[in-house]
């Protein structure tokens, strides 16, 4: 049995929290436009955008190096505003034996704040923490709220 972990960090945002929980649940594929330098590309290669159960396959930088994720939407939460993707291929799969990425806004008028969530199971003692995935994360955040701050 592996080594069971959860991070998680919140960031205040600007930028309309409807929209950025959108982007999650159904246009995934727009974030490479909107964060070049940490997200190459979202391809969806099985169901439809905005659907439990659907496959998508994401191209991204970490760590100083071009890593792939195939992920599947596990779950959407309209009325919590929050998607969960659980990976099952890719990069990460060979150092955890799960891992799971949710990501929550919570709107009150203009304050908007976004709630990661990194929930894995590390193979063995020797694996970090994914601290450096959390701030590619909060990246990824902050370049939508600059791209939608900014038209």
């Amino acid at each position: 049995m592996g080594i069971a972990g959860k991070l998680v960090s919140q960031i205040a945002i600007k930028s309309d929290g409807d929209v950025f929980h959108e982007i999650f649940r159904e246009r995934p594929h727009h974030l490479s436009s909107m964060s070049p330098a940490h997200i190459q590309n979202c391809d969806l290669h099985h169901g439809q955008w905005g659907t439990v159960g659907s496959i998508v396959y994401l191209s991204y930088f970490h760590d100083g190096k071009d890593r792939v994720a195939k992920e599947i939407i596990e779950a959407i939460d309209e009325e919590n505003k929050s998607v969960t993707y659980k990976v099952v291929e890719g990069d990460l799969m060979e150092v955890y034996k799960t891992f799971k990425l949710t990501v929550h806004v919570d709107t009150n008028g203009e304050d908007n704040l976004v709630t990661w969530t990194l929930e894995y199971e590390k193979e063995s003692n020797d694996v970090p923490d994914p601290h450096s995935l959390m701030e590619v994360c909060l990246a990824v955040t902050k370049d939508i709220e600059t791209h939608h701050l900014n038209p």
